[in-house]
C-alpha cells in the first residue's frame, strides 16, 4: 500500500478525482473530459498512476497542472458577489418575484411571470451551446435598474438577446414596433438596439442585437429589419452554426471581462 486513495468530486458539471495522502493533501487529480493526469509532485508519478488505474479510460496525458491562462486567472480572482456566470435565466425576476409575489388572487396574471417564462425559454435554448464552444450570461445589469436579458459569446461573435412572450399570440415587427396579439404595439427593437450597443461600449467589441420570440402563434416580419435578428426560441441553437468571428483565446477573455459586474457599471 502506497498510503494514497482517490476521492472523487463534482466541479462545474464535471468529474475529477483527486488523489489525496492520508493527511488530505491532494498530490495530483485525474481530469475525466480533459484525459489528464496532473501532477503536484513528480516523485509520485508511478503511486498515483498505479491507485488511479482502475479509473483510467483510455490514454492520459500525464504531467504538471497547465499554466492558467489570463482569462483563467482573471476568473479565479473575481470576488463570488461580482461574478455574472451563475445568474439563472431571468434572475432579477425570481427576486423580484421572491421578494413581493404580488396578490394571491388576481383578474390578470402577472406579467412578471410571463416575462420570467420567455427569459427561462430563451436561457434553457441558450444554455445548450455551452457544448459548442459558447458562453451564456443571464440577466446581465445595467445602470439604471436596466439589464441585458441573455448575452452570449462565441466563435460566431457576441449577441445580445431580448426575450419576448408571445405565446399562441401574433407577432407582428414592423421595425422599430413590435405588436403581440391585441396589445399595443411598443418600439420594442430600438431596446434590442440599445441593449447591443450599451454591451459594445462595456466590452469594446461588436454585439449583435437578437430578439427571441417565445411561442407564437405567428411571427410576421414585415421586413427585414436594421442590423436586428429576429428568432424563435425553438430556432436559438440556429446561432450555434455561426463561427469563424472569435478564437476561443478571444472567447475566453471577452466571457472573463463581460461576468465581472463592474465591467457593467459605466454603460
Amino acid at each position: 500500500m502506497n498510503g494514497l486513495r482517490v476521492i472523487p468530486t463534482w466541479r462545474h458539471g464535471q468529474e475529477r478525482l483527486y488523489v489525496c495522502l492520508t493527511d488530505g493533501r491532494n498530490v495530483a487529480w485525474y481530469d475525466r473530459e480533459a484525459a489528464r493526469v496532473n501532477l503536484l509532485s513528480e516523485d509520485r508519478r508511478e503511486e498515483v498512476l498505479d491507485v488511479l488505474g482502475p479509473f483510467l479510460t483510455g490514454p492520459v496525458t500525464v504531467g504538471p497542472p497547465p499554466v492558467p491562462t489570463p482569462a483563467e486567472l482573471a476568473r479565479l480572482t473575481l470576488h463570488p458577489d461580482d461574478d455574472l456566470a451563475p445568474n439563472r435565466p431571468g434572475e432579477a425576476l425570481l427576486i423580484a418575484l421572491d421578494r413581493d409575489p404580488g396578490p394571491a388572487h388576481r383578474l390578470r396574471p402577472d406579467p412578471r411571470r410571463r416575462a420570467l417564462a420567455a427569459e427561462q425559454a430563451v436561457g434553457e435554448a441558450l444554455d445548450q451551446l455551452e457544448g459548442a464552444g459558447w458562453h451564456t450570461l443571464h440577466s446581465v445589469p445595467l445602470p439604471g435598474g436596466e439589464r441585458i436579458h441573455h448575452l452570449i459569446i462565441g466563435p460566431g461573435g457576441l449577441f445580445a438577446v431580448c426575450a419576448l412572450y408571445a405565446r399562441k399570440q401574433r407577432v407582428i415587427v414592423a421595425d422599430p414596433m413590435v405588436t403581440v396579439g391585441r396589445h399595443e404595439p411598443r418600439p420594442l427593437l430600438r431596446r434590442v438596439r440599445a441593449d447591443a450597443d450599451r454591451a459594445s461600449y462595456a466590452l469594446t467589441a461588436e454585439v449583435c442585437p437578437v430578439l427571441a420570440v417565445t411561442g407564437p402563434a405567428h411571427l410576421d416580419v414585415l421586413a427585414p429589419p436594421r442590423e436586428v435578428r429576429i428568432l424563435q426560441d425553438t430556432d436559438i441553437t440556429s446561432l450555434a452554426r455561426l463561427g469563424g468571428i472569435l478564437k476561443p483565446a478571444d472567447v475566453e477573455a471577452l466571457h472573463a471581462m463581460a461576468r465581472d459586474r463592474h465591467t457593467w457599471l459605466r454603460v
